[in-house]
Parts: structure tokens; sequence; C-alpha cells
């Protein structure tokens, strides 16, 4: 009773640690994960258009000192942009082994001729595709969108 009252109170400890960001669970290259999730993971939604581009363009601090020229978005789950990570490595553009493929949805933004920061205006094609995807760390998590 008493030890299992010692693993309850170890367990609420941990937990508050975690939500107080004191104890960071290990992700590899931490940083470049948590950028990979800003730039490029929205699994609330299914597809985007061009008003969803721009917003969540702006959102992401990707207009901002200049329009960032191309994003894509991934419409899945986290379990599912982690699972990527254990398919076959492939070579990254950059001649790295360290890259993996898989098939997923996805909104791509691209941004148009004519417009100029901080009012970056993009073209959307929502659609579901062959992404590559770049993992690093142990376990290993996503960390660059290749293509």
């Amino acid at each position: 009773m008493a030890l299992q009252r010692t693993r309850a109170l170890l367990l609420l400890l941990l937990l508050i640690l975690l939500g107080l960001g004191l104890v960071q669970p290990s992700y590899g290259q931490d940083g470049m994960y948590q950028r990979f999730l800003q730039q490029h993971v929205d699994p609330n939604v299914t597809g985007g258009n061009e008003s969803y581009c721009n917003l969540m363009m702006q959102r992401r601090n990707m207009t901002s000192p200049q329009c960032k020229p191309f994003n894509t978005f991934i419409h899945e789950d986290l379990q599912s942009n982690h699972s990527i990570c254990s398919t076959a490595n492939i070579r990254c553009k950059n001649g790295q082994m360290n890259c993996h493929q898989g098939v997923m949805k996805v909104t791509d933004c691209k941004k148009t001729e004519s417009s100029r920061a901080p009012n970056c205006r993009y073209r959307a094609n929502a659609s579901t595709r062959r992404v590559v995807i770049a993992c690093d760390g142990n376990p290993a998590v996503p960390v660059h969108f290749d293509k």
C-alpha cells in the first residue's frame, strides 16, 4: 500500500515537473523538433485553401521579416509524424541518409509573385502525397521537411 502511494506521488511529481517545463523528454535535437512542429504540423485540419495558408503562415511567423516562399503543412497526428521515422532510410536532398518517406495529407503554401512582407499572400494546394522527412535523435523524431 505504501509502495503504491509512493509511486503515485512520484508520478504526480514527474507530471508537475513536465508541466512546468523543468524536465524535458528526450527528443534528440529538441530545438529542431520543436521548429519542425511549429513550421509544418497542423493535425486539426484535413486540407487548406488560400485563406488557410495566409493565416497559418502569419500565425507561424513565416511572413516577417520576409515572406517564406514555400511551406508544407502536414495534417496528420503526432503519432503518424513520428512513425515516418521508423520507415527505411533514404537519401535526403543534402546527401545525408537520415530521410524517410511516407504518404500524408498536406497543404502546400506557395507565395504569390506580387506579395510582399508583411502582407504575404499564398496559393494553396491540398493533397495526399508522398513526403520526405529527415529524422534525428534517439528516439528518432522529425526535424526537417525535405520534400
